[in-house]
């Protein structure tokens, strides 16, 4: 096998700069299970007869109905497909859990709910309570006994929730802590049993607590006034000399953190899968009013600069899924490789949440920036249906808003993204120095980078350049750090930059391992789209690559250097350019004949 192109089993997270998954360790919908596939029906079935007739009547604000639905799917066993079977869940892999959450993509507010319910208000009790807290609360939250909130965000505390200012006092006797504070922005607080709440004990150390919903004290304030998802109830809470027994802290005292920021790792990857699941029903709708719609004795469809939004509506839906997939084959490996050596279900699904945050943030990011992209491409397709609240796309389009802020704003994940993979650089998680090998390579001689795949060699050659162009600007930035001329801290506009890079490798790399699985395999979605797809995807994102590494390059180095590094990253841009108007009519034509998203 050529070194340039190593194939591992499981890869650690932001390895995949350096190294790449055998794809045969990798899960795509098209190779789901009879058993995956028989409790998809089930739901979705449940699903279509008794969620979607109540949307309306959810998002004009009559939050029982999602109360009501929370407490059959609890019932149902719905709300624990992804908890230990010990206190009632199905206990069901990574990919299955995916799977099922696709199915509330379309949902609208409800999937806010929802999420909240399965995700920000289960996982706390899971990952960090106690085995008495985890009977108590988890069983019943799964059962859906019990309405779970999360209360993080506060006044003057978002991004930055460790400056709360909720404050939690000891009382004399010892036997509870007093709660004083104020929460804002909190979802399912309207009807929540319980809430994880977070609060600086003694003033100064960050702490989670299990709080009763009921208790003397807490008091909501009104329903928010939002521009969507008025679906969602979200209220301020207020906490006034709120008991809580000390037997209901969550995790140990002053390490609050760690709850907030693990949790978050896969709020962001199912708050993705939702956004993604979402764009396959809004690339649907514009399909089939473009198909309805006529205009000059026409279909609108026959038009190209419809059938090119329809296209690329298709392409970024397709490859964010593949992404998505990719990173849940991740966790799901490393948490059955870590409950077969003796690992809880609940620390394995924590250990490898943090394994994988730096793919879990970027998944974040673009899924929620496909869905702005394809709501408002679906509502210009309408014109002015689109901006009647009679359509469903106006709906969307507002309630798609919110994702560039949940679970961490994208400008902070963005962030977050770089400055983790300097961390597992700095730390040898990453082996730069292979990276850096790679890069010389393509630098001093011609490389196949495909050696160990058959298919798609331009593509995976094409995928390499994209990493080698982050690894000559990471390297050089080093350098510049290290010799104390450029502080990383100090440049966020750099970052940004280097974080739409990796954005766009990782991406780009999954949506090629998906196609070449689907095609090593014998799989063929719809008459070859995939391939069109991932050429596409490839040739936008090398031009988008290139920008963005030379934006950073011309923002830190001296104008030799500047010009130094310039000429090495035109000279590793080594995809080919494709005739992307052909392609994207194959996609946007096969598309129309279905009348669906067709993949």
């Amino acid at each position: 096998m050529n070194t340039t192109s190593q194939q591992l089993d499981r890869i650690n997270g932001g390895d995949f700069i350096v190294n790449q998954e055998d794809t045969n360790v990798l899960f795509f919908p098209e190779f789901a299970s009879e058993e995956q596939l028989l409790i998809v029906e089930s739901l979705s079935n449940y699903i279509d007869s008794k969620i979607k007739p109540k949307l309306k009547l959810i998002e004009k604000g009559e939050f029982y109905h999602s109360v009501n639905i929370l407490e059959e799917m609890g019932e149902m066993g719905f709300l624990g497909i992804h908890m230990p079977e010990q206190f009632g869940g199905m206990e069901m892999d990574e990919n299955t859990d995916i799977l099922v959450n696709e199915l509330f993509g379309p949902l609208h507010s409800f999937n806010v709910s929802y999420s909240v319910q399965v995700g920000i208000g289960m996982l706390p009790i899971l990952y960090f309570g106690s085995p008495a807290q985890k009977q108590h609360y988890l069983s019943k939250i799964i059962s859906g006994e019990m309405k779970s909130a999360y209360c993080l965000t506060e006044p003057t505390s978002g991004s930055d929730a460790l400056s709360a200012k909720t404050k939690a006092v000891l009382s004399e006797d010892g036997k509870h802590y007093v709660l004083n504070g104020q929460k804002m922005w909190i979802s399912n607080s309207g009807f929540a049993d319980v809430f994880i709440v977070f609060a600086q004990v003694d003033g100064k150390h960050f702490t989670g607590f299990i709080v009763d919903g009921h208790t003397d004290g807490i008091t909501l304030g009104n329903e928010e006034d939002k521009m969507g998802i008025h679906g969602s109830s979200t209220r301020q809470v207020f906490f006034e000399n709120v008991k809580v027994p000390v037997e209901n802290v969550l995790g140990e005292i002053g390490q609050g953190h760690k709850i907030a920021f693990n949790v978050l790792n896969i709020g962001r990857l199912k708050l993705s899968v939702l956004c993604v699941a979402g764009s396959k029903n809004l690339n649907n709708l514009s399909i089939q009013y473009a198909n309805d719609r006529k205009q000059f004795n026409t279909p609108i469809s026959n038009f190209g600069a419809i059938k090119n939004k329809i296209a690329e509506q298709v392409i970024r839906t397709f490859a964010g899924e593949s992404a998505i997939y990719r990173t849940s084959s991740a966790l799901n490996a490393m948490a059955e490789s870590l409950k077969s050596s003796g690992v809880s279900y609940g620390d394995a699904k924590l250990q490898a949440a943090q394994e994988y945050a730096i793919e879990c943030a970027i998944l974040k990011v673009y899924g929620s920036e496909v869905i702005d992209f394809v709501v408002d491409e679906a509502v210009q397709i309408h014109g002015g249906m689109g901006f009647s609240e009679e359509s469903e796309v106006s709906m969307a389009y507002r309630n798609a808003r919110i994702n560039r802020i949940f679970e961490g704003t994208n400008e902070i994940n963005r962030l977050l993204c770089i400055n983790m993979l300097v961390k597992n650089i700095q730390k040898g998680d990453i082996n730069l120095g292979a990276g850096i090998e790679k890069l010389t390579q393509s630098l001093t001689q011609t490389t196949d980078n495909s050696a160990s795949l058959p298919h798609l060699k331009e593509e995976f050659n094409g995928v390499q350049s994209f990493k080698n162009q982050l690894m000559l600007l990471i390297t050089a930035l080093f350098k510049e750090q290290q010799e104390g001329r450029f502080d990383l801290n100090d440049s966020q506009e750099v970052v940004m930059n280097l974080a739409d890079i990796l954005i766009d490798i990782y991406v780009a790399e999954s949506l090629a391992l998906r196609v070449y699985k689907l095609k090593s395999s014998g799989i063929d979605t719809v008459a070859g789209l995939q391939e069109s797809i991932l050429k596409v995807f490839l040739h936008d994102a090398k031009f988008r690559i290139v920008k963005n590494a030379i934006d950073a390059a011309a923002s830190v180095f001296t104008e030799e250097t500047f010009k130094d590094i310039h000429q090495k990253i035109v000279r590793l841009d080594s995809y080919s350019i494709q005739n992307v108007l052909s392609l994207r009519r194959q996609i946007a034509d096969k598309a129309i004949e279905l009348n669906h998203y067709p993949m």
